[in-house]
Parts: C-alpha cells; sequence; structure tokens
C-alpha cells in the first residue's frame, strides 16, 4: 500500500540504545501472554501477532539500563497496554458500542488497590486477568504516591478512550488543543513516565506535582504521541477509521494536505522536544535548589530525566522498524547521509543542527518594542447574549476608595485615571448580571487587584531583572492566604494589603477544602508571573504549547473557576469537576477569553511594553508568518474553542449526567455553570471592547508605564522583602 506522505525529518538528539536482557524479555513476554489469555482464543492477537509487534524491542530500546526482571515487568506493562488498545477497538470501537465500553471501563480501577491486602473482582477477561497480575508484582517496590499518581495516569488512558468512542460515533474530529491536551491522557504517555520511574529512579513527592516535572513529563508525552501519529496515520485514518490522530487535526484545521499536515505536526514535536531540554536544563536545577533536594534526591531526578530520554530515542528505533507502523523508507540508506547503527538511522547529522539551530535561534531573537498599529479587531463568534448587573453604577463608585485603601494607587504603577480607564467594575458586571452589591464589588476588586499584579511584576520586577525578589514576592502574597484561619502576615505592600483583604473577605463563609483550592488557584496565577519574567528576561519566546497551558494561569483561570464554583453547594460530587467534559469546557472558555485579550492587546503588549507572551506573536514565531496570518489562526482557534464549548455542553454534559448518575439538583447546578460561563465570556467581550486599556489612542496617551512622576527603588526590609520606595523623577517613556 502506497504511504500517504512522505515520513519528515525527525529532531532526536539522543542516541538509542539496546538493553543487553532484549532476548530474556521477548521470551518471558510470550509466555506472559499465552499465560493470560491473550494470544491464540482471544479473537485479539495470534503468536504471529505479538511476534511481529516486538514489544520486547521496543522496551528495550526504551529502558535500555534496567535488569532483566525489572525489563520483562515493563515489557509485560506494554504487552498489556497494546492488547488492552486492540482489544477496545475490536470489541467496543468497530462495535460503537458505547454503554458496554463504559461497563467495561468501570471495572478496571477495581484491579489497582492502593493498599494491596483490598480484596479484587475475579477476572473476566485478558485485560482484567492482566492488570490484576502487573499491579501485584509492580505496586510492591514503590511508594503509595507513586502508586497513586500510576493509578491516576492508566485510568485516564483507560477511560478518556471513551473520549475517542463518542468522537467515532459523532464522525468528529477535535480541534488542535482539545486534541493534544486529550491524546496525553489515551495516548499513555504519562504512563509510560510512571514506568520510567520503575526502571530508573522514583522522583521524590516533594517535588513530582511542580511545574518543572510536570513540563518534562508533558513534553515527553506530547513527543511520543505526535511521533506515533506521524508513524500510525495509515494504519490509523485509513484502515482503522479513527479521527484521534494529530495529522488529521492539522490537515482539518488548517484545511492543508496530509503531507503538509506531517510537517507541522513534526515542527511542534521539535519544538516539545526543545521545551524539554530547555525545562530540564533551567528550571530543574533551580528547582532543586529552591527545594533544598539532597544528593541522593536530585540523582533520582537526573535518572528519570535521562530515561525519558532514552524512551524518547529507542521509541523512535522501534517505530522505524515495528511491522505494526507506516516506516518504509524511513531507516534510509545512503551511508553519505549519516552514520549508521543503532540510533542514528534516522539521523541526518547536518540537516538536523542547521534546522534545530535556525529553530532555537527564532524563540530567543525577537526584537522588543516593534510598532505594528492599531490592534486589528476580527469579529468575535458570540452566541450567548450580554446581561449587566443593575449594581454596576454603584461598584464603579466603590473601587476607588477601596484601591486607595489598600495602597493600589499609591505606588506609582496605577493612579486614578488608570483605575478608571481599566473600568473593572464592567467587567464584574457582565460576568455576574445577576449577583448581589457585595458580590459585585468583590469581583472588580479581584479583578482589579489581579490586573494590578500583571502589571506590577513586568514593571516593578521585569525592568530590573530582579527575579528574586519577584520570587520573594510570590512566596509572601502566598502567606497571605492561611488555609486554617491563622493570622495574615502585616502587609507590606499593596499586592499584600489588597490580597489579605480580598482573602478574608472572600474566604470568611468557606470550608477547609474550599479555602485550600482558593490558595491554589491564586498561587497558580502569581507563580506564573515569574514564569513570565524569567522568559522575559531570557527574551524567549515560548514553545506554542507551553504558552496556552501557561497562559491560563496567567489569566486567572483557575481562580475564575473557583470562585464561580463556590456557590454551588454538595450536590455536585469534586470527581464530576475533575472529569473529562467538564474540564473540556472550562478550559475552551478560558481558551477562547485569553486569546481574545491576546488579540485585544496585540499593540499594547508588543509595541508598548516589548511583551514576549502574547499569542499572536507565538504564532508568528512558530509559522515564521506576518501579523495578519498569525491573527487569522489565533481567530480560527478562539472558534473552534467556542464551538468545542457549545458541543461539549449540549451533547458530552448530558452523558456525563448520566454516567455520574447525578441527582436533579446537580443537573441544575451544572447547568447553571455552563450558564455562567456563558455569562463569563459574554462580560469578557464587552470589557474589551468598551474599556480604555487596549484602544490606540488611549495607548499613545498613556503608554503604559509607571505613573509620571514616580519610579521605584528597591530597599531593604527587616521583614527580608524588597519593598518599593518612590522618588519623583521625570516620566518614563
Amino acid at each position: 500500500m502506497t504511504q500517504p506522505f512522505e515520513l519528515p525529518h525527525f529532531y532526536m538528539p539522543y542516541q538509542a540504545r539496546l538493553n543487553p536482557h532484549l532476548d530474556e524479555a521477548r521470551a518471558h513476554s510470550t509466555r506472559w501472554a499465552c499465560e493470560m489469555g491473550m494470544l491464540e482464543g482471544s479473537g485479539i492477537w495470534g503468536q504471529s501477532d505479538l511476534d511481529a509487534h516486538d514489544y520486547g524491542l521496543l522496551c528495550a530500546y526504551t529502558h535500555p539500563d534496567c535488569d532483566g526482571p525489572a525489563l520483562s515487568l515493563v515489557t509485560d506493562w506494554y504487552v498489556w497496554v497494546f492488547f488492552f488498545d486492540d482489544h477496545f477497538l475490536e470489541t467496543f470501537k468497530r462495535t460503537m458500542d458505547r454503554e458496554g465500553g463504559k461497563a467495561y471501563l468501570d471495572r478496571l480501577p477495581l484491579f489497582m488497590p492502593m493498599d494491596l491486602s483490598t480484596p479484587v473482582p475475579e477476572p473476566q477477561n485478558a485485560v482484567e486477568a492482566g492488570l490484576a497480575d502487573l499491579w501485584a508484582r509492580t505496586v510492591p517496590a514503590m511508594s503509595v504516591d507513586w502508586r497513586r499518581r500510576f493509578a491516576e495516569s492508566t485510568e485516564h488512558l483507560l477511560n478518556e478512550s471513551m473520549w475517542e468512542l463518542s468522537n467515532i460515533n459523532e464522525g468528529r474530529i477535535s480541534n488542535p488543543v482539545e486534541y493534544i491536551e486529550m491524546r496525553r491522557k489515551v495516548g499513555g504517555a504519562p504512563w509510560s513516565a510512571g514506568l520510567v520511574e520503575y526502571a530508573t529512579s522514583e522522583v521524590p513527592a516533594s517535588v513530582a506535582g511542580s511545574r518543572p516535572l510536570r513540563v518534562l513529563m508533558e513534553t515527553f508525552s506530547d513527543a511520543v504521541h505526535l511521533r506515533n501519529d506521524l508513524f500510525s496515520y495509515q494504519r490509523e485514518v485509513e484502515d482503522e477509521g479513527e479521527l484521534s490522530n494529530g495529522v488529521l487535526v492539522l490537515e482539518t484545521f488548517f484545511g492543508c494536505t496530509t503531507q503538509e499536515a506531517a510537517q507541522t505536526v513534526n515542527d511542534i514535536l521539535t519544538s516539545r522536544l526543545h521545551q524539554f531540554e530547555h525545562t530540564a536544563l533551567t528550571e530543574v536545577p533551580a528547582l532543586a535548589v529552591e527545594k533544598g533536594l539532597t544528593p541522593p534526591e536530585v540523582a533520582a531526578v537526573a535518572a528519570y530525566t535521562r530515561g525519558l530520554q532514552d524512551w524518547q530515542s529507542g521509541g523512535h528505533e522501534w517505530h522505524l522498524r515495528s511491522s505494526r507502523y507506516m516506516n518504509e523508507g524511513a531507516t534510509g540508506s545512503d551511508p553519505l547521509a549519516g552514520p549508521t547503527g543503532i540510533g542514528t538511522s534516522g539521523a541526518d547529522v547536518g540537516a538536523l543542527l542547521a534546522a534545530a539551530g535556525a529553530e532555537r535561534l527564532r524563540a530567543y531573537a525577537h526584537v522588543p518594542y516593534q510598532k505594528v498599529g492599531p490592534s486589528l479587531l476580527p469579529d468575535f463568534p458570540m452566541p450567548f447574549r450580554l446581561r449587566l448587573n443593575p449594581g454596576l453604577a454603584e461598584a464603579r463608585r466603590r473601587i476607588t476608595p477601596w484601591a486607595h485603601a489598600m495602597g493600589i494607587l499609591g505606588e506609582g504603577v496605577w493612579d486614578e485615571d488608570k483605575l478608571a480607564a481599566y473600568d473593572l467594575p464592567l467587567c464584574s458586571a457582565g460576568l455576574d448580571p445577576d449577583g448581589d452589591q457585595d458580590a459585585v464589588d468583590l469581583s472588580a476588586h479581584w479583578l482589579a487587584w489581579g490586573t494590578y499584579g500583571d502589571d506590577y511584576y513586568p514593571l516593578v520586577f521585569g525592568r530590573r531583572r530582579d527575579l528574586a525578589a519577584a520570587k520573594l514576592c510570590t512566596e509572601r502574597l502566598s502567606a497571605c492566604m492561611p488555609v486554617d484561619g491563622g493570622e495574615i502576615p502585616p502587609p507590606v505592600n499593596a499586592m499584600e494589603r489588597g490580597l489579605a483583604d480580598l482573602w478574608t473577605r472572600t474566604a470568611a463563609g468557606m470550608t477547609t477544602a474550599q479555602r485550600r483550592t482558593l490558595k491554589a488557584s491564586v498561587d497558580v496565577m502569581t507563580e506564573s508571573w515569574v514564569w513570565e519574567l524569567s522568559n522575559q528576561l531570557q527574551n524567549r519566546i515560548p514553545d506554542p504549547v507551553d504558552y496556552l497551558e501557561m497562559r491560563r494561569a496567567t489569566f486567572g483561570a483557575d481562580l475564575t473557576m473557583s470562585l464561580c464554583r463556590l456557590g454551588h453547594g454538595p450536590a455536585v460530587p469534586p470527581e464530576v469537576y475533575r472529569s473529562g467534559p467538564v474540564r473540556s469546557l472550562e478550559n475552551a472558555a478560558v481558551d477562547y477569553a485569553m486569546l481574545l485579550n491576546d488579540v485585544f492587546s496585540y499593540q499594547k503588549e508588543i509595541e508598548y511594553e516589548g511583551e514576549i507572551h502574547n499569542g499572536i506573536l507565538v504564532v508568528q514565531n512558530f509559522f515564521g508568518c506576518d501579523y495578519p496570518t498569525a491573527l487569522g489562526v489565533v481567530h480560527d482557534l478562539m472558534t473552534q474553542r467556542m464551538q468545542q464549548f457549545e458541543h461539549v455542553s449540549t451533547h458530552e454534559f448530558p452523558v456525563l449526567y448520566d454516567d455520574f448518575k447525578l441527582s436533579r439538583e446537580a443537573r441544575a447546578t451544572l447547568d447553571g455553570y455552563v450558564l455562567e460561563l456563558q455569562n463569563w465570556m459574554a462580560g469578557i467581550l464587552n470589557w474589551h471592547r468598551d474599556c480604555r486599556r487596549y484602544a490606540a489612542p488611549d495607548l499613545a496617551r498613556r503608554a503604559h508605564g509607571f505613573v509620571p512622576g514616580r519610579l521605584p527603588n528597591l530597599v531593604s526590609r527587616n521583614e527580608g522583602f524588597m519593598e518599593p520606595s518612590w522618588g519623583v523623577v521625570s516620566p518614563v517613556g
């Protein structure tokens, strides 16, 4: 069969190595698969299928340093997961049996108890038998923290198969952002990262959930999945009718040829590997210092990182050789093209270095403060009606005295003119059209504090290139939110004073769990401001996927969602909010709003602030295109995210209600949550159109620097914090 496209040149800087215990793992996995009932008689595989797929070779490539028993166990896990994938395909995807598929998946977590003394059901099929056996053999060597994380990633891998099945039933191809998020769960690479820990070293629990370790896992996952999409396109799309393939997703989104889509997928893959390397070499060492990791803990993180690299290179080699995938001509035959042997079959060293160097350089080569002219504003899709709270006028009257009391208007970043121009009460009135006056005031004050902080960090810390002071500021802000009701440290500036006031007013009637969630959401936002500063100091335009995910944090998405849920009560179980459809709905709404903000703020950020964190600029840099072209891509993505929001609320929520057997009250609460998010998007669009923060005439007059006549000087405090002190100076800019 003719291949649908020519495989692109892959960036692969790590040499593949082969575990010497390969034959032992092959023999063991064959016996094990037969014992579990996965071969002859299963209706899925025969011995010839297992031999052709050669999962022993996959694991020997991806785990080159572990001993024989560990390699055999890891190989059994991969035999199991690929058998599950094919079994689910034949039994439920091809027959489109959603109800049967859900019942099948609901039983599998029962075979992964945290405590091995917990009895498990009698296995009813080869998948259940294999999982029960593997879990019992694996978890005694690992901590409870690892067991929890690995069980969660396994459940994601299993349960998100339902998302794929639903899309096949509907004939729906996902948008690129949705696809990458869901592919991480159903594609299994986070699960593979857990097995890398088993084969190398378990990462310390104190850093397992940190951003650097999360980014290592996510970039590893994305690269593994996108590489697999390229090799498996023919098998999945042309043979199986699969719709969850990155090449098909981009082919549909851009309306381009299959070859062009494949090249773009490879470009994203390369960018994710660059992000992996950047994180490993910059963020991980800083994390080790900040957390005070011991030498053995540092060594464990290093071994895990090396293990993820080995998986990348080894997985690539296996794809080149497995009969499961499209790989004709991928190994090459021209000895002049580069070195030969294990780990070099896909290498064209000259092309690799040239392409990698150019891509890396482009991310750091942006010239700030370029004149771009007024922001171009397309027609924005908005199917929801705007409603404004009748308390708007009073909220406008009350916000200025509050800002003065907090000191927000006395530190040189904002004055009354800026506060009035930004008109945050207008945004609050659209976000919560039915709330009482106190609710609108509280919302407006949160928005004012968050917007002020978003301006404060780059002006006060960015211009001084003082990342250490920014991190200390962030730590002190976190201390202003005591979860247990303890004393708030005396505030030393407006940021702390404002947050302490908002925390006291907001957390008063909350449970400990709700306060913990609220605190975490604020921490995520303030820590993301430090991430922006770090990129700013390096003049580094972020990787597109990392940008979108971190932009949700800088936009305050978690804070917004946690505040929205406060009034929902206990009718909706917490696991419903963690479910795929709810997270998908929330992320679609947030992405629409944050990209909307990027469109409106393009001139403000690029021309006046020298900013690099703007979705349009990220697209320009990644594709090497001009402003109007990048705007078109962002606008298309906004449109598809809005369509996804409507799809999830209309089609996926009713299924979610049935799956969780929700009460009438819980269903009404979630229906109300959909309405809240609709109000949220409509209100944000209205605010961007009517406030005076982004229009060209306002930018020319205000220039978004410090308040004229005041510029900060950082002075040492007894509290150990560098607080701004202000002196009279000439206007900035």
